[in-house]
């Protein structure tokens, strides 16, 4: 039986049987007990499954992964320490030096670093396009050494709406998996692997921690894509693993072969695990994302039409709004239109109004996070990207007078009055 999103964030993931703990528990510890030497060998050789050190596995972890797997529609799932580390990750899986891949430019600033400075010294280039280019002009960037196509459902902070579909379209034309950041939709209101994407990733530490308690990530792989079909082109996950005595992940496991890959090889070598209590905490946080989400999208909704009618607002950026270029996309890929909690908009006057409105804030609190329960604010011009000037950051797709408005889930007439005052302060 099919069991719809709520059920699963409440109960996916573990399943206690007869006397054990209601509640996922802890499990608390770096190492696990076994009888005999062979049976620990057989779980480093992968000829068994289980659990010997939580650098690769953990059973918290684990119930977690596969709560979220269940939600988006996944095979498997892993849990990372960061956002960034599933990133990375989700690419590093694939790619190796001399390796290439092609992303959408309106993304997550950390993760443009990543891919664009820091890859780059291991011999991994990235090409950024515009996601609402032609699929001509996109197709441009690949070439024979691109392994994937990355973008970001809702790019942060743009909040420009990818368009799925046309992203799958071509990576698969070029024989390439496309890998997705999910973070802001969340599955409640997005499922990527509905139309086309290959790969999920996650910010756990957004809506699905929900309360800016835990930093953690999440890379969830669909199942669908046949990486035998191109197997010269992925070696790594095709060709035997020597650390493993020759074992080749797709022969051995199948439509489990890049989770695994990635648990046993990236998480055995790069250690970036979550840690057993930020995963329980987690799946408390995920128990409520079917509650929260719907209330972030209902008071961003409200927020957004009212920045809308103020005078002195320049421009809103919300997919929920008519005005929206991405309207349309929007009522199309996510549920009845709902995108996330996150609005920008800029003040008339640019930078300096811009500061002192947020200064005037007193509910909304100015913070580097997004998209937990309390009603948040930044200005990325004068924080996060505070070292480009207005020409770079115009570049990046930000404009300098952009705020990010991450809305909670309080009364919506306290945050909306708190915009009020604020904004009044402006005019004196």
């Amino acid at each position: 039986m099919t069991q719809k999103a709520s059920t699963l964030c409440v109960q996916a993931g573990w399943k206690p049987t007869n006397g054990e703990p209601r509640i996922l528990p802890i499990y608390q510890s770096t190492t696990f007990k076994y009888d005999t030497t062979e049976q620990m060998a057989d779980l480093f050789d992968l000829k068994a499954s289980g659990y010997f050190y939580t650098r690769l596995q953990n059973p918290t972890n684990d119930k977690v992964a596969e709560k979220i797997a269940a939600l988006e529609g996944g095979v498997a799932a892993m849990l990372t320490s960061s956002g960034q580390a599933a990133n990375f990750y989700a690419i590093f899986n694939i790619c190796q030096a001399g390796d290439h891949f092609v992303s959408a430019a309106s993304i997550y600033g950390g993760t443009y670093n990543l891919f664009g400075v820091t890859m780059k010294k291991l011999g991994i280039e990235v090409t950024f396009v515009d996601a609402d280019a032609s699929e001509e002009e996109i197709q441009k960037a690949f070439r024979p050494n691109t392994k994937a196509l990355f973008g970001e459902t809702i790019a942060n902070p743009v909040l420009s709406v990818l368009d799925i579909e046309k992203f799958a379209r071509i990576a698969h034309k070029n024989g390439v998996p496309l890998i997705i950041d999910n973070t802001f939709p969340t599955p409640i209101n997005c499922r990527p692997f509905e139309f086309g994407c290959d790969i999920v990733t996650h910010s756990t530490t957004k809506y699905m921690d929900g309360h800016a308690m835990t930093v953690g990530g999440c890379i969830v792989d669909s199942g669908n894509f046949d990486w035998e079909k191109y197997h010269d082109k992925f070696p790594g996950l095709t060709e035997p693993d020597e650390s493993y005595h020759g074992l080749a992940y797709t022969k051995s496991f199948g439509k489990g072969a890049y989770i695994t890959k990635a648990t046993v090889q990236l998480m055995r070598d790069l250690g970036s695990i979550q840690a057993p209590q930020n995963a329980f905490l987690l799946n408390i946080g995920l128990e409520t994302l079917h509650l929260r989400v719907p209330r972030h999208c209902e008071n961003a909704q409200k927020v957004a039409e009212y920045l809308e009618k103020r005078p002195e607002v320049a421009w809103v950026n919300y997919s929920g709004l008519k005005s929206s270029p991405y309207y349309e996309l929007a009522q199309k890929q996510f549920r009845d239109g709902q995108s996330c909690g996150v609005v920008t908009f800029g003040l008339k006057g640019g930078r300096d109004v811009a500061i002192k409105f947020m200064d005037s804030l007193k509910l909304c609190c100015i913070a580097t996070h997004v998209a937990d329960a309390r009603t948040c604010v930044l200005h990325p011009a004068s924080h996060t990207h505070r070292q480009l000037s207005d020409e770079q950051l115009l570049a990046a797709g930000i404009q300098p007078d952009l705020i990010r408005f991450s809305v909670g889930i309080e009364d919506a007439d306290d945050i909306i009055a708190d915009i009020e005052q604020a904004l009044s302060s402006i005019k004196q």
